[in-house]
C-alpha cells in the first residue's frame, strides 16, 4: 500500500523560510508527477508546485520566485523550499504523487506564517 509521509511544517515569522519533504513508501515505481497543494481555512485546495520525472517544474503565480521544488528519485521524495514567506502562505500543505496512473496524497502538514 502506497503511503506518503510529509514532514517539515511549523510556525515561522513573515520573511522566514521553511522546508517541507514528502516520502513515498510501499511502491517500487518511480512517481511521474510529484507536487504540493495547499488549503487555507475557507478556501479550496490549490496548486503550489509540481515537478515531473524529467525535472520540469510548474509553480503557482503567488509563489514564483519564492518557492522551489525538487525531487530525489532514489528516495521517492519530493521537497518544497519556501522562502520569503508571507501570512497568506498559511495553510495545510499536502504532497501528491502520481504513481502508475494513480494519485496519492499525504496527510497534510500545517504551515503558519505569523509574527
Amino acid at each position: 500500500q502506497v503511503q506518503l509521509v510529509e514532514s517539515g511544517g511549523g510556525l515561522v515569522q513573515p520573511g522566514g523560510s521553511l522546508s517541507l519533504s514528502c516520502a513515498a513508501s510501499g511502491t517500487l515505481f518511480r512517481p511521474n508527477v510529484m507536487g504540493w497543494f495547499r488549503q487555507a481555512p475557507g478556501n479550496q485546495r490549490e496548486l503550489v508546485a509540481t515537478i515531473r520525472s524529467g525535472g520540469s517544474t510548474n509553480f503557482a503565480d503567488s509563489v514564483k520566485g519564492r518557492f522551489t521544488i525538487s525531487r530525489d528519485n532514489t528516495k521517492n521524495t519530493v521537497y518544497l523550499q519556501m522562502n520569503s514567506l508571507k501570512p497568506e502562505d498559511t495553510a495545510v500543505y499536502y504532497c501528491t504523487m502520481n504513481i502508475w496512473h494513480t494519485d496519492y496524497w499525504g496527510q497534510g502538514t500545517q504551515v503558519t506564517v505569523s509574527s
